[in-house]
């Protein structure tokens, strides 16, 4: 159904879309299959990447008995050819969704993508079936939040790395999923990302908040998250001591007697100095993992992703590495993530079976979706309904005006990283090769007296020349990091609208309350009740911008000097350079 490039020594077999082949072995595992083409050439292909034509071997086109047959006809013309395509494949239509921010404003963002990592991307072109580029910003942390269901089979499909391309409706980085509804941004190798409904996993089995506000009675669970107020007000309890994770040592393994390969990482606590070792699934299963259990309550931003070919290659291991380090960071730092026991079990098992064991727990944990609110306690008398609808859109209004400058400043960023490595160096380039040609025709003139100032033009040119060098060079130093930060920004600021969609459903099912009553739905005690719940979500819905506001002030006072100090020392480089040229000149 789509093209596939074999990746080089990793006994795959390139397909292309309508080629028929001849399944060998249907089922390889982690979602590939081994299949011979007409040439002999036998390897695995994705599952997802072909369709299964009827059992008699032919389809509506087919006039012989086997694949020989079908390559004869093809052949001999090429309409049929053309007509055994369509028929080989399937329409994959690309959702577009509207933006997370539609019930704000109709805003919407570009992509990025280019050799450098900046390029404008065409409308559509993350949908087609061919590689990414490791530096695509769709696939960094993509925007808004997706969940792609829980690992299903048994615990050797868990074992596989990967599990391929899901068949699906697609949602572009910069449009989205409607309220109520994530998305992970271009997904596992411009695969489609699937956006399934949260009430199918434990803690939403009920639709909106009513689960939680209704609830007759809350169970006191074991795990308390306290609220308390601080001097900016409410916000979490951070715990005494704080760590990182170190994310490094890529390796390269294989399995399935060497047929498929994976890249493991190493894991180090700071806090403990003690490594294990996780693949990028892992890292998926965590994140789908704390966004089911938090999602309602804390933005939890999506991981880099996944890519069928090139996943091997130097620079793509390195810069997906750099990028699970940010969200490993991202999560340590937050209070509630960092002490939740699903993530210190991700860190910190010490066996296979422990892994398993904490695996299958989390997977059963109850306390997810809007129940998360049931475990928090703010240490503050509750609020009134008219406070609580004023601090929810204040925060809509506020994470909804930043993720628009995110977005401009991504969108001058990429303007500018394509001009300094395109046009402006070439400019540079020019100014070098006139000047030194310059220098070659005043040589030609015979004339004694002006070696030195053809020798100084000829040094200015090289001068102009290096000079474009570091105009191309430059972004890599100062402009690539200012661009993950907002793109990361970018992705936490796309996960509020579902949130902030929560806090309103939950006021709104709160003024419904008194009708409720009247109509003896509810008794005035479940009224009560629901205050008490809704003014708990408002308290944490303030932790949260507290603990988002302290990390951008942080963060962006962090990349902003970092820019600016790398820009002082570019723009001095190039100005002890051009006084070295200038200095060449002789003095009339």
């Amino acid at each position: 159904m789509y093209d596939f490039a074999a990746e080089p020594g990793n006994n795959e077999l390139t397909v292309n879309e309508g080629e028929i082949i001849t399944i060998t072995n249907p089922d390889v595992g982690g979602g590939w299959l081994e299949g011979r083409n007409i040439k002999g050439e036998r390897g695995l292909v994705p599952t997802d990447y072909v369709e299964i034509l009827p059992s008699d071997g032919k389809d509506q086109f087919s006039c012989g008995n086997s694949v020989a047959d079908q390559a004869f006809l093809d052949s001999l013309s090429a309409s049929t050819a053309q007509a055994s395509s369509s028929a080989a494949s399937n329409n994959h239509q690309v959702g577009s969704g509207n933006d997370p921010w539609s019930a704000w404003s109709a805003s919407k963002s570009g992509n990025w993508e280019s050799s450098e990592g900046w390029g404008a991307q065409p409308e559509g072109a993350g949908a087609q079936r061919s590689t990414n580029t490791p530096n695509n910003w769709d696939t960094a942390f993509g925007h808004p939040q997706a969940y792609q269901g829980p690992a299903t089979g048994d615990d050797d499909d868990w074992d596989e790395d990967w599990d391929g391309p899901k068949s699906s409706s697609y949602f572009k980085d910069s449009e989205s999923a409607d309220a109520g509804g994530s998305q992970r941004g271009n997904s596992r190798a411009s695969s489609s990302s699937m956006k399934i409904p949260l009430n199918k996993f434990p803690g939403f089995a009920k639709p909106g908040t009513e689960q939680y506000l209704l609830a007759k009675q809350l169970a006191k669970p074991k795990e308390k998250i306290p609220i308390i107020v601080g001097d900016y007000g409410p916000m979490w309890v951070y715990p005494t001591s704080t760590f990182d994770c170190v994310v490094a040592d890529p390796r390269k393994g294989s399995k399935m007697y060497g047929l498929k390969s994976y890249i493991e990482y190493q894991l180090t606590p700071t806090n403990t100095n003690r490594s294990v070792n996780h693949r990028y699934k892992h890292f998926d299963w965590l994140y789908e993992r704390l966004l089911v259990k938090f999602g309602s309550a804390i933005p939890i931003p999506s991981l880099p992703d996944k890519q069928v070919t090139g996943r091997f290659e130097e620079e793509f291991i390195k810069m997906r590495m750099e990028r699970l380090q940010a969200w490993m960071t991202r999560m340590c730092r937050h209070p509630v993530i960092s002490e939740s026991e699903v993530f210190q079990q991700f860190l910190n098992f010490r066996d296979e079976k422990e892994w398993k064991t904490g695996k299958r727990k989390a997977e059963k944990d109850e306390l997810a979706g809007v129940m998360i609110f049931s475990t928090m306690e703010p240490e503050a008398p509750d609020l009134d309904l008219v406070e609580i609808g004023q601090k929810c859109e204040a925060v809509g209004k506020f994470t909804k005006a930043m993720d628009d400058g995110v977005k401009e400043l991504l969108t001058v960023g990429q303007e500018h990283w394509k001009r300094c490595t395109g046009p402006l160096p070439k400019e540079y380039q020019k100014i070098g090769k006139a000047l030194q040609s310059l220098a070659t025709v005043f040589s030609s003139s015979g004339y004694q007296g002006e070696t030195d100032l053809n020798d100084a033009i000829t040094e200015a040119g090289k001068t102009y020349e290096e000079i474009a060098s570091l105009v191309a060079e430059q972004p890599k130093k100062d402009l690539h990091l200012l661009m993950e930060c907002n793109h990361e920004y970018k992705g936490f600021l796309g996960c509020f609208p579902d949130i902030i969609g929560t806090h309103k459903g939950a006021i709104e099912k709160v003024k419904e309350s008194d009708k409720l009553v009247a109509t003896s739905k509810i008794t005035p005690q479940d009224k009560q009740n629901m205050v008490k719940r809704v003014s708990t979500m408002s308290y944490a819905l303030q932790a949260e911008m507290n603990h988002f506001h302290s990390n951008r002030i942080y963060d962006y006072n962090s990349v902003i000097r970092l820019y600016l100090e790398q820009q002082v020392q570019f723009y001095e480089t190039i100005a002890e350079k051009l006084r070295q040229a200038l200095s060449r000149f002789p003095v009339m």
